[in-house]
């Protein structure tokens, strides 16, 4: 079974979806993830011989949609006159 994070999100728990928001460019999910995961959605992600398994694309796509619209640069204001 492939990994798809669009179909499994509202499987999965705050705390692992907030590790994927955390990280959206993330190519290479260690293997404690996909073990968290599959645990997650009694799911049985493809992964390599260390245990871990790539993200395609579209999922990363999708995780990076989960963020929102980019905010653009942070506006700073500072105070013209110190104490």
């Amino acid at each position: 079974m492939e990994m798809n994070v669009r179909d499994n999100w509202f499987r999965l728990s705050p705390a692992t979806r907030q590790w994927f928001t955390d990280n959206p460019g993330c190519v290479l999910l260690p293997r404690t993830l996909v073990a968290t995961i599959n645990t997650e959605t009694n799911g049985g992600a493809d992964s390599d011989e260390h245990g871990q398994t790539t993200l395609s694309e579209d999922d990363r796509a999708f995780i990076r949609a989960q963020l929102g619209p980019d905010p653009g640069p942070e506006h700073v204001f500072f105070d013209a006159a110190r104490p």
